[in-house]
Order: structure tokens, then sequence, then C-alpha cells
């Protein structure tokens, strides 16, 4: 299952994020993931979460960015939740390459993935939503 955090900058994406990484960690029976752009959530994230920084692996694009979710849930199948912060400056402003995006992590299973995306909702394709869901 894939969830989004739709909207424009300013408009509490990332704080709604932070509460949910926060929520997953206390029911979830496996791990959860949290992947972001720079260092802005090392104090606002639990402990619990393990908390991922895209720019210390220099993950840049779709393709790089999912080869890298794969590998998390790949090397670790006790991963229930990740969620990622920041994820048009991750990947790109593309939004079709942002709907083959969730194309392929549609295929990954046992894992629920939660992403913001900084953009109105209006802008995004249909297709977006034939895989991901508003949060």
């Amino acid at each position: 299952m894939i969830k989004l955090i739709i909207g424009k900058k300013g408009s509490g994406k990332t704080k709604k994020l932070v509460e949910m990484v926060n929520a997953a960690t206390e029911t979830s029976l496996g791990n959860v993931v949290c992947i972001e752009k720079g260092g802005t959530l090392t104090f606002s994230v639990t402990h619990k979460a393990r908390l991922v920084y895209a720019d210390d692996y220099a993950i840049s694009g779709y393709g790089e960015y999912f080869g890298m979710l794969a590998g998390i849930k790949a090397g670790n199948h006790d991963v229930t939740h990740i969620f990622g912060d920041a994820t048009l400056r991750i990947g790109t402003r593309d939004y079709n390459c942002l709907a083959d995006f969730f194309e392929r992590l549609s295929k990954i299973d046992d894992v629920e993935f939660c992403f913001t995306v900084s953009c109105d909702e209006s802008e995004l394709p249909a297709k977006v939503f034939e895989y991901a869901q508003k949060a």
C-alpha cells in the first residue's frame, strides 16, 4: 500500500509524516524506516524508527530511490513501514516518472509506504492514484 501526503510547501506535510512514523513505531510488529533528504528530522522522529539520510548514499532519481527502498526491504524482511520525506527532491518533479516509481513500488509486498509530495493534488496525473492513495 502506498499513501501520499500531498500539499504545497509549508502546509504541514512533514509534521504529519513525523506523527505517522512515531505512531507506526508504537503499533508495528516489525521495523519502521524513515528516509529524508537532509537532516531535519533527527530530533523529531523517535529513536524506535530507523532514520536514513538519502544524501549519505548519493540517492538521486527514482531509479536509485527504488533500488534503495527495495534493498531495505530485501535486507530486512521485518520492515513493515517505510516513510519518505521530500520525494520530489530525491526523485524529480516529473510526475509521470513519479507514477512509474509508484507502479514499481506497488509490487513490493508486506510493507506500507508513505511519502510526502510537495505540489498541488491537481498537478498529479491520474496514473499516480492508480497505485497510491491520499493519506
